[in-house]
């Protein structure tokens, strides 16, 4: 059945769509959907009814929106823009208008750090090892945060003597998940239990690699893991893609960038993050880059590949 909430998911997630031709389409008042869009009206029953045929032509499928897409964003090495990427990318899926939950799930805290949470009193540790539910803190509109810091290192050896350790992250995370549109997990430089925890929670990973050897030479070890979790643990866990970062403009990163391209068994996203220093600059002002610096070519290549990664799901969806 049809719903406002999922016409809306629908549209947020095909921008090419214009709502005025919905609109006439469907036969319903000018305005109508725009306003829904803008929170300001709620669409009834004979709005939807009358919409569904219309969406149904332009790709829309019952069930497509029925929970939410949950990203681990992962890679053994670090340094390679895990964490940049799960704030970056969040924000600009927030600013797409989707709800967006940021698990912490790298004891370093550096994406807690980076949205301005130091030293949380309840973060991701407490609710992996007792009875507590998964700290849900509001960042900015239709952002969210599962902070952690330090304490979490300790809870990552406790979590192998644990009944269910690698289940514990999923579970946890069940009750929050009707209240978000994505979840994306900032996962730890290594292929230890927290990684395969996130990775058990998830649908899809997503792999950011720096187009240098040292980065590249590990790849074969990232996506050996992937598949003893898909084939162990979670069947239904895929390979999102490949997203290059900090990538410089040289022979040598557009070497290993074809390479990589040629090699893998998987998408490589086009969209490449650039080595920019406003990443470094709003990390140390404590802001997501399209905070810091909305208009700056580094916000544009997250949104750029925001818009990239949403349609790509939409096709392989």
């Amino acid at each position: 059945m049809l719903t406002q909430h999922n016409v809306l998911l629908f549209l947020k997630h095909n921008p090419a769509l214009t709502v005025s031709v919905l609109e006439k389409e469907a036969g319903l008042p000018k305005g109508t959907i725009a306003q829904a869009l803008a929170g300001t009206r709620t669409l009834n029953a004979n709005h939807l009814t009358k919409l569904e045929p219309i969406l149904n032509k332009y790709g829309y499928l019952e069930g497509l929106y029925t929970k939410a897409r949950v990203i681990a964003v992962i890679n053994h090495k670090g340094g390679v823009g895990k964490t940049t990427t799960t704030s970056s990318l969040g924000s600009a899926l927030a600013n797409r208008g989707f709800k967006v939950l940021l698990i912490d799930l790298d004891p370093q805290g550096n994406l807690s750090q980076i949205l301005g949470v130091e030293s949380p009193e309840d973060q991701v540790a407490h609710a992996l090892l007792n009875d507590s539910p998964l700290p849900v803190i509001p960042i900015s509109e239709n952002l969210s945060l599962s902070p952690s810091d330090i304490e979490l290192a300790d809870t990552e050896v406790q979590l192998i003597l644990k009944v269910g350790g690698d289940l514990r992250l999923k579970n946890k995370l069940k009750p929050v998940l009707p209240d978000f549109d994505y979840v994306l997990i900032d996962c730890p430089p290594s292929l230890g239990k927290l990684t395969t925890s996130a990775m058990n929670a998830a649908n899809g990973c997503l792999i950011t690699l720096l187009p240098e050897i040292s980065a590249v030479k590990g790849v074969d070890s990232l996506l050996k893991r992937f598949m003893e979790v898909k084939e162990n643990l979670n069947s239904e866990l895929v390979i999102d893609g490949i997203v290059f970062t900090m990538v410089k403009k040289n022979s040598v990163h557009d070497g290993i960038k074809e390479s990589v391209r040629q090699s893998v068994p998987c998408q490589v996203f086009k969209t490449q993050i650039k080595h920019l220093v406003d990443f470094q600059k709003s990390q140390i002002m404590q802001m997501p880059i399209s905070t810091f610096a909305e208009q700056s070519e580094a916000a544009k290549n997250y949104a750029d590949f925001c818009n990239e990664y949403i349609e790509y799901l939409q096709v392989v969806n």
